[in-house]
């Protein structure tokens, strides 16, 4: 069987979070580090050699240009300028960060990159459409984290005010990785009963389900303005996301997908239930919106095609 080999673009925080995670989890075969910071890069290569050492079986962990690719099955891209300031969103680097990506991948693609773009950078939207625009590869191998992190935030929240797994719970956020992501009350439930339904029955009462979606869209913030930075959940989901790629598990997540014409949109990337397999996005799931909903998706993906313009 070819060794599965993922390429990380960026060995700082959230690069690095998701080597760990990726040694932890050992279903592939090769992990190869990039940055423009050799001693960093070697430094994350050798103590992340030393823990996957402790772990049954092999796991080559390299470092390399990012224009050697052309052997790689999926490139991750968590490269950043730095850190945000004060009272800055993550639109806010888009400047910054779509000018690295812009000398990254035409490198790529003259190295002969020909696997699937991982886009977990921010803002996570637009980057994921300039790397498709770069790359001129197929939409279906290009997408981003999106908002998977948020969906499993909104299902942590909501299992922890029930009482509940987590895995029990089928609720889910979509649009911008960013402020003008919305829930999407009206496709989820728990155990095949709406959450509201549910949450009455074992609880005697109502949630406020717009201040849960307010919590799950703010907590990346919270943990940003406490610790610095934001980790281990993006790494996780990183991680999540390329096993069902290896898979070709067919699961659904909610990602950042190209559109062309589904839910009326074209020419811009937002998170969407979208099918995983080994050709990286199957198929893109449309869900019939009750009125709410589409407006929000609409205001949703303005925010996004206005931050794209200025690409």
């Amino acid at each position: 069987m070819k060794p599965r080999k993922v390429m990380i673009i960026g060995a700082g925080n959230v690069g690095t979070a998701a080597a760990h995670a990726f040694v932890n989890q050992r279903f592939i075969e090769e992990l190869i580090l990039v940055d423009i910071n050799q001693d960093r890069v070697e430094g994350n290569r050798k103590d992340l050699a030393d823990a996957a050492a402790f772990m049954p079986g092999k796991m080559d962990i390299s470092v390399r240009d990012a224009s050697d690719c052309s052997d790689v099955d999926i490139a991750v891209i968590t490269v950043t300028a730095g850190a945000l300031k004060e009272g800055q969103t993550r639109l806010d680097e888009q400047k910054s960060t779509s000018k690295i990506v812009a000398s990254i991948v035409p490198e790529m693609m003259k190295g002969g990159f020909n696997g699937i773009f991982l886009v977990a950078t921010n803002p996570c939207d637009i980057i994921t459409y300039q790397v498709w625009k770069l790359s001129g590869l197929p939409k279906n191998r290009v997408l981003g984290t999106g908002v998977w992190l948020d969906t499993t935030r909104l299902r942590r929240l909501l299992a922890e005010r029930l009482d509940i797994a987590a895995q029990s719970i089928d609720a889910f956020i979509l649009g911008e990785h960013g402020d003008s992501q919305f829930p999407v009350w009206s496709h989820s439930s728990i155990y095949g009963k709406p959450v509201n339904e549910y949450s009455l029955e074992k609880l005697g009462e109502s949630l406020d389900l717009k201040r849960v979606g307010e919590i799950a869209r703010d907590t990346g913030f919270e943990i940003y303005h406490q610790k610095g930075c934001t980790e281990y959940g993006i790494g996780g989901t990183i991680v999540e996301i390329c096993r069902h790629i290896f898979s070709g598990s067919q699961r659904a997540l909610t990602v950042s997908c190209i559109l062309e014409g589904e839910y009326g949109e074209t020419e811009l990337a937002i998170g969407v239930p979208a099918v995983l397999n080994q050709d990286g996005v199957k198929e893109i799931i449309e869900l019939k919106l009750d009125n709410a909903e589409r407006e929000a998706f609409q205001n949703s993906a303005r925010v996004i095609k206005d931050s794209i313009a200025l690409l």
